[in-house]
């Protein structure tokens, strides 16, 4: 999760109906804050899409469908790159279960074939899926992801040979502000390099920080106030070098006094609006 970032798939808001007042209508019932803003969001999600081509990566964009919600543009969660192919999730936010397919459809064009999927009664979002490292899968048991899913995708890693010895452990997540929100493991920790995990430590459950300090990761906690502007959710490009949002300047300065190159962007449509920060907005396909 923290390589050199090559390839990227995101969904502008343009594709994912931002400008259609029928969709742009269902926001209470999605979840965001307000009615969203098409101009301010798009404007936004373009600044993201030129610091992610500066930081190497090639941007590939999730063609528009009738499908797709508001909640598309959060292009994470509905698939999981791996060497073999997407692993096609099953959100636990119903409006978002065609997504899934809408990702598999594009990656194919793209040559990315799908290596398999969690269905029913299974339910997972990539939100919640952590790399600790190559052999280590962390996946948090909450809303969106329950054991079923978790369980699914011990089973399909472990038909393959070279997988075979990835150990997948659950996360348990706090019940937070209730099952309408949006609350993901990534919500709550975000890899900024293999050594280093920024945090929201006091809503990480005690097994879960138990672990990450058993296997020697430093852990940089966020400033507590900047929370509800996701300061916890940042996009790591490789090289020392991440995205963040730029209404979080106490816990962006935090990473740069750790050694970090923080690149940051607005995110008070595109993100906080609708609860999701760079690493929701992007769904990497390739890194180094």
């Amino acid at each position: 999760m923290t390589g050199e970032l090559l390839r990227v798939m995101v969904c502008p808001p343009s594709n994912a109906g931002w400008d259609i007042s029928g969709k742009a209508a269902a926001w209470r019932e999605l979840g965001f804050r307000r009615a969203p803003d098409f101009p301010a969001a798009q404007t936004q999600h373009e600044i993201l899409c030129r610091l992610l081509n500066e930081g190497g990566a090639e941007v590939v964009c999730l063609p528009p469908t009738e499908s797709l919600t508001l909640d598309a543009v959060y292009a994470h969660d509905a698939s999981l790159a791996t060497d073999y192919g997407l692993v096609l999730m099953n959100p636990g936010k119903k409006n978002r279960v065609p997504e899934a397919q809408a990702h598999a459809n594009f990656c194919g064009q793209l040559g990315i074939p799908v290596f398999g999927g969690i269905g029913l009664p299974g339910t997972s979002e990539s939100g919640d899926i952590v790399w600790l490292d190559s052999r280590t899968l962390l996946i948090g048991d909450g809303y969106r992801t329950n054991k079923a899913g978790i369980e699914q995708m011990r089973s399909l890693l472990s038909s393959k040979d070279s997988l075979k010895n990835i150990e997948v452990l659950s996360a348990p997540l706090p019940y937070g502000t209730g099952p309408s929100a949006c609350l993901h493991l990534m919500s709550l920790m975000s890899m900024l390099d293999e050594q280093t995990i920024l945090v929201d430590l006091p809503w990480l459950a005690v097994e879960t920080v138990e672990l990450l300090k058993a296997r020697g990761f430093r852990l940089i906690e966020i400033e507590y106030s900047e929370r509800d502007s996701l300061a916890c959710n940042v996009l790591a490009l490789g090289l020392k070098r991440v995205i963040a949002m730029e209404e979080n300047a106490r816990t962006n300065e935090r990473m740069r006094d750790a050694g970090f190159d923080v690149c940051t962007f607005p995110g008070s449509e595109i993100c906080i609006n609708g609860s999701g920060g760079p690493t929701c907005l992007t769904r990497p396909l390739l890194r180094k």
